[in-house]
């Protein structure tokens, strides 16, 4: 029987979803699940002693215009802020290229609203990172996906894919959500030249680039696509739209994040946040730039770094102790996650069931491929739980794959 709000809702609606992690997250609330399922920092590593500094500081100093509206771009201070940040990869970016959002996701859905109409394709990673694919669903978007390998998106396949029509390329080159995996500096170099050669822009999201515990940093695509198109003395106004936040090195609960684009992009994304939500939080964002403004989070990540480092290898060594020989995994040089592959013979929501039963959890890998597959993938997050509950988790989740391989 129908609900008087059934016939009401709007076409866009049928396209929304329920994320697979958030459902699990409610499963894995339970204290005795030990859950590699959320993409959760570490709450360890929240800098407590400097919000309270922060906070005290700015409602002292500045209470009445921190507590008041903003503008929709952002506190002009803190995009300054952002943008002396990026000055040192040689970009030459205004505040005016910078907006500031609630959250990566918020950007993510207002480029949706800027770009998508129902049936544009969208060429994305595959797999890749599954807020991305919610966002954009309801919008109507179709996806042309490029596999990738341990060096990221391969972008051998790209041209292939690009004649079939794209609107843009959305890509995470550094330490890739879901796999982990890092696009080398070769392909993102042919992943300038085919956008530039086929006229399509490109959306690069980077949460992670600054969680780096191995290996040499590489420059982002803006900074690439930067020199691409360099014009002495210009400001940035390439071919790359590029979004971060604060989640991964302050906390998630500020709801922080920028895009850097050429400013007629920001223009026409201002336009669209305003419908949205006016502008982000005010507070919040006095806060982040009180706390940026010291140099304090180029000297936290550090923290974040070591803490994450010894967790993702005591990952990966307690999975060779553990895990079958049948199964296999990425091992990422920085970020949150990593990536696993079953036998193909295994459904990893078949596995997961039975996990759940055992008080382990992850995120099935089907639910990042936005063309299907993937089924016997499994996404495991390293940076929430603790050592001890790291080595219990992966025990009790090597026991189930055995178990799972000899039944089959």
């Amino acid at each position: 029987m129908l609900t008087p709000w059934e016939d009401r809702y709007s076409f866009r609606t049928k396209r929304m979803g329920s994320s697979v992690i958030r459902e699990l997250l409610k499963i894995t609330q339970k204290p005795e699940i030990i859950s590699f399922a959320g993409g959760l920092p570490a709450p360890e590593v929240f800098p407590l002693e400097e919000f309270q500094r922060a906070c005290s500081v700015v409602l002292k100093e500045q209470g009445a215009q921190a507590l008041q509206y903003g503008t929709t771009e952002g506190f002009l201070a803190l995009r300054e802020m952002i943008a002396e940040n990026i000055a040192r990869y040689a970009i030459e970016i205004s505040p005016d290229n910078i907006m500031i959002t609630s959250g990566s996701q918020q950007a993510l859905d207002l480029i949706g609203r800027l770009f998508i109409n129902r049936g544009d394709r969208i060429l994305v990673e595959s797999p890749t990172y599954l807020g991305a694919l919610q966002a954009w669903n309801a919008y109507g978007a179709e996806y042309v996906s490029v596999s990738m390998d341990e060096d990221g998106m391969e972008t051998d396949k790209l041209e292939k894919a690009l004649r079939s029509g794209v609107k843009f390329i959305y890509v995470l080159p550094n330490f890739q959500n879901p796999t982990g995996a890092t696009l080398s500096l070769e392909r993102r170099h042919n992943l300038i030249k085919f956008a530039d050669n086929y006229g399509v822009p490109i959306v690069e999201d980077d949460p992670y680039g600054q969680l780096r515990y191995e290996g040499n940093h590489i420059r982002t695509i803006l900074d690439l696509d930067s020199e691409f198109h360099k014009r002495n003395g210009d400001i940035y106004s390439g071919n790359v739209i590029y979004m971060s936040t604060y989640s991964k090195l302050l906390a998630p609960g500020l709801r922080v994040a920028w895009v850097i684009a050429p400013q007629e992009v920001i223009r026409k994304l201002v336009n669209a946040k305003q419908a949205a939500d006016l502008h982000t939080a005010t507070l919040n964002q006095f806060i982040a730039h009180e706390i940026g403004k010291t140099g304090f989070i180029d000297r936290h990540v550090h923290t974040i770094r070591k803490t994450y480092m010894e967790r993702r290898e005591i990952m990966l060594e307690t999975m060779t102790e553990y895990f079958p020989a049948e199964v296999s995994w990425t091992h990422p040089k920085g970020g949150m996650f990593l990536w696993g592959i079953m036998p193909e013979n295994l459904d990893a929501a078949e596995v997961l069931k039975v996990a759940i039963e055992r008080n382990v959890a992850f995120v099935p890998g089907f639910a990042f491929h936005p063309n299907g597959g993937g089924n016997n993938t499994m996404r495991l997050n390293f940076s929430f739980c603790d050592p001890d509950a790291i080595r219990e988790g992966i025990h009790r989740l090597g026991t189930v794959l055995k178990e799972q391989i000899a039944r089959k």
